[in-house]
């Protein structure tokens, strides 16, 4: 877990330059790629995922070091090989779970939150799940267990395949030519995120497209379809939490109401969407038909209010990567606070996006938490050390963001939502 926070230390820095670059980029060319809102519930999505990929917070099945152990039967000698073979293998294995989670029900749980933003850009690749907290999909990596690939090459190939993902994810690089034909490309990558129906549930692979040429999934991007970007049943929410376990909560509702007992089970693993008939006529959900009558979520708020909320992002981004470094002198149960502490703020911070008044609840909880941690460590997590009187700004900075939260949910509702930031 160190050195995964140690990777993210300096990971996030360098994709929220990229980010920037494609926001003056998009500027040049007169594009209009980002919403405020829509990004900042993107990175914070980021936020939570690192949170809990960070912290442990997931349950392995089945290890692969115990598979390795147990069917390895081949030992390759070439490095360049066992790497080469390894980035292969995680890609075929990629391509697979990617699928299973669009085509079946529950597993659609964990990767909704990275289809939930309605734009598409560098910020939503890191709209990343916290709701995957079972490895359900180590029978994937069965052929690079026989083959006897070590654990360690995984651990360090597969964050290099992950980030390998992040580049596609942008409107503002056409068609790559004779690259179209062997890797993910952004115009494949569009095709995947948007909700026409001739784009619906195509291009599953990650980084070698060969994948959904081979498997009957690959759909090129069309010159007449302008791709619609988001999900069929709208989020309707900038906080991550809630997007991450809204299809399972409907999922839990029609397995519960239903009056029949084989769609009590079926509902879960059924394609993607599919309700037991007497649920969608007693409780009918909203969504999307033809993907150019979509109307995107936006709240309002003013421009302070906006400001506001892009401070509270980088707060606690460093405040992350403030938690990142203490690791090492910091017992696991302390970590683990602060993570929790970091989620409530994420929670109130985007509630508010929302006008949630349970924004203030996370606030005040928050807050609280805060003040016995304090008290418990005789400051906050050795940040005097860092900063002259780091505490008292901290504990400043909480009577502010309380005091602001209160402030922009009664301010008037009716002013211009939405910054486009763009020309």
């Amino acid at each position: 877990m160190q050195t995964y926070a140690e990777v993210l230390t300096y990971a996030i820095p360098f994709f929220m330059v990229l980010i920037l670059i494609e926001l003056g980029i998009s500027k040049v060319k007169g594009m209009s790629v980002i919403r405020s809102f829509d990004t900042v519930s993107s990175l914070s999505s980021g936020l939570t995922n690192s949170l809990k990929e960070v912290l442990g917070l997931a349950v392995i099945i089945i290890s692969y070091s115990w598979m390795v152990d147990h069917i390895g039967l081949i030992e390759i000698e070439s490095k360049l090989w066992l790497y080469l073979i390894t980035f292969i293998g995680l890609d075929f294995a990629g391509y697979w779970a990617h699928r299973f989670e669009h085509e079946i029900n529950i597993l659609w749980n964990r990767h909704i939150i990275h289809h939930s933003s309605e734009e598409f850009n560098l910020a939503c690749a890191l709209r990343q799940n916290i709701s995957a907290v079972f490895g359900v999909f180590f029978f994937l990596l069965i052929p690079l267990a026989v083959l006897g690939v070590p654990a360690e090459v995984i651990a360090i190939v597969a964050p290099l395949h992950l980030f390998a993902q992040f580049w596609y994810h942008t409107r503002l690089i056409n068609k790559m030519g004779f690259l179209e034909s062997i890797i993910v490309t952004p115009s494949h990558h569009r095709v995947h995120h948007a909700i026409n129906d001739v784009y619906m549930d195509r291009n599953f692979s990650q980084v070698f497209i060969i994948w959904d040429r081979l498997f009957g999934t690959f759909q090129e991007e069309l010159v007449d379809e302008i791709p619609v970007y988001g999900v069929k049943r709208q989020a309707n929410t900038w906080n991550p939490f809630l997007i991450n376990f809204q299809h399972l909560w409907i999922l839990v509702k029609d397995a519960w109401f239903t009056r029949s007992w084989i769609d009590k089970m079926k509902v879960f693993i059924m394609p993607t969407g599919w309700r037991p008939n007497d649920r969608e006529q007693e409780d009918p959900i909203p969504y999307t038909v033809v993907a150019s009558d979509q109307v995107k979520y936006e709240t309002p708020g003013s421009v302070t209010m906006h400001i506001w909320i892009w401070m509270q992002l980088v707060i606690n981004l460093t405040l992350m990567i403030h938690m990142f470094q203490s690791f090492a002198d910091t017992s696991f149960l302390w970590i683990l606070l602060y993570g929790l502490f970091l989620a409530l703020s994420i929670y109130s911070y985007t509630s508010l996006m929302d006008r949630s008044r349970l924004s203030t609840l996370f606030e005040v909880m928050k807050i609280i938490l805060a003040l016995v941690l304090i008290r418990q460590l005789g400051g906050w997590y050795g940040l005097d050390e860092i900063i002259p009187h780091g505490t008292t700004l901290f504990v400043f900075y909480l009577i502010i963001s309380l005091s602001l939260n209160v402030y922009f949910l009664n301010e008037d509702a009716g002013i211009k939502p939405n910054l486009t930031i763009s020309t």
